[in-house]
C-alpha cells in the first residue's frame, strides 16, 4: 500500500515536471518566433533608420549644379587606367564635369576621346549631363594639376589621380563633408610632419608617412591624390605660389601635393580632414616606391615652410567616418 502512493507521487512529480519543461519550452520557442520578426522587420527597415538614400534622392536634393563637383585628374600615359577611372567616376551621382589635366607632349587621340564620350554617354543616361574636357599644357609639370580653370562651374573640386579608385559612396560622403567646412581641405590619404628632434633648432621638420599617421593617430596633410578643395586655390596657387616653389616642383617633379596642402593651411589656418575611405589603387607602383622618397619629401616640408616663413600646417587626430555604413564607429 505504501508502496503504490509513493509510485503515485512520484508520477505525479514526473508528470509536473514534464508540463514545466514543456510550457518553458513553449516560453522559449514563442519569445525566439518574437525576437526572429523582430530582428527581419528591423532589417527590413534598416535603410530608413540608418539613413541611406537612392541615387536618385541625392539627384533631387542637389539637382543644381553648383551644388556638385568637378574632377581634375591628373594623368600621364596610362590610357588603360585613364579608360577605368573615367568609366567609373562618371557615374557618381552628383558629379558635374571631368576635366583631364593632358601635358603630354602629343594631343589626346580622336579615338581616346570617343572612347571616353561614348562611355560617359553610356553612364549619365539617367538625366544627367556630366562635361568632359582635356585641359591641354605645353608643359609637362606637375604644377599643370593645379592651374586654374577658368569655365569651373562647380566650387567643389575633387582632385584624383588616374590610378586611384574610391567608390561613388565614399566620394558622395566626402564631397558632404567637404560643404560643412569649403574652406579646408577634405581627402582620403592622411600624411604628417613633425619637428625634427636630432637637428636642435624648430625650424627642421620630418614628412611622415602612412605608418607614422596610423602609429600616431595625427595627421597634418591630406594628399592632393584623392581630396576635395574649393575652387579658389586653384587661382592662388596659379597666382600666388612662389614662383621658386613651383620651379622646384617641376625640376624635381614631386611634391606638388604637399605644396598645395601649404597654401591651404596658410590661407586657413585649419587642419585638413581626413575621411575614411577603402581605396582601390590599379596602377603598379609611383614615385611613393622609389628609394628615398621620404628624405626628398622631408627636403620639401623644409623647404617649403622656409619659403612660407613659417610652418603653416596644422596637426589634428580627427577623422570623419560614415557611420550609416558600420555598426561600430
Amino acid at each position: 500500500m505504501r508502496g503504490s502512493l509513493m509510485n503515485r507521487r512520484g508520477v505525479q512529480r514526473f508528470r509536473q515536471a514534464l508540463i514545466s519543461t514543456v510550457g518553458s519550452v513553449k516560453i522559449k520557442l514563442v519569445l525566439g518566433f518574437c525576437i526572429g520578426v523582430t530582428l527581419i522587420t528591423l532589417a527590413g527597415r534598416a535603410s530608413e533608420f540608418m539613413g541611406w538614400t537612392s541615387h536618385s534622392a541625392s539627384l533631387e536634393r542637389f539637382s543644381d549644379s553648383r551644388k556638385g563637383y568637378a574632377i581634375v585628374m591628373n594623368t600621364w600615359k596610362r590610357y588603360d587606367l585613364l579608360k577605368q577611372s573615367i568609366s567609373h567616376y562618371s557615374r557618381c551621382p552628383r558629379l558635374d564635369s571631368i576635366h583631364i589635366v593632358w601635358s603630354e607632349p602629343s594631343p589626346p587621340s580622336d579615338s581616346l576621346r570617343k572612347f571616353l564620350y561614348h562611355i560617359i554617354e553610356l553612364n549619365t543616361r539617367d538625366g544627367r549631363q556630366v562635361k568632359l574636357k582635356f585641359d591641354i599644357n605645353k608643359e609637362d609639370s606637375l604644377n599643370n594639376r593645379f592651374k586654374e580653370i577658368p569655365d569651373l562651374e562647380t566650387d567643389a573640386v575633387f582632385s584624383i589621380d588616374d590610378d586611384v579608385i574610391f567608390p561613388c559612396s565614399s566620394v558622395e560622403f566626402a564631397f558632404d563633408v567637404w560643404q560643412s567646412a569649403s574652406d579646408t581641405m577634405v581627402g582620403f590619404v592622411p600624411r604628417m610632419h613633425w619637428v625634427d628632434p636630432t637637428n636642435g633648432h624648430m625650424d627642421h621638420y620630418i614628412y611622415g608617412g602612412w605608418w607614422s599617421v596610423w602609429w600616431t593617430g595625427t595627421y597634418s596633410m591630406v594628399l592632393s591624390k584623392a581630396a576635395f578643395f574649393h575652387k579658389k586655390y586653384l587661382k592662388l596657387y596659379t597666382n600666388e605660389m612662389p614662383a621658386s616653389i613651383k620651379d622646384f616642383i617641376t625640376k624635381n617633379r614631386n611634391c606638388e601635393d604637399i605644396a598645395m596642402s601649404f597654401l591651404v593651411a596658410n590661407v586657413t589656418g585649419a587642419p585638413p580632414i581626413w575621411v575614411k575611405g577603402k581605396i582601390f589603387e590599379i596602377g603598379s607602383t609611383g614615385i611613393s616606391s622609389v628609394g628615398g622618397h621620404t628624405e626628398k619629401r622631408t627636403h620639401c616640408v623644409d623647404r617649403f615652410a622656409a619659403e612660407f616663413g613659417r610652418m603653416p600646417l596644422v596637426p589634428t587626430s580627427v577623422k570623419a567616418v560614415d557611420s550609416r555604413n558600420i555598426w561600430f564607429w
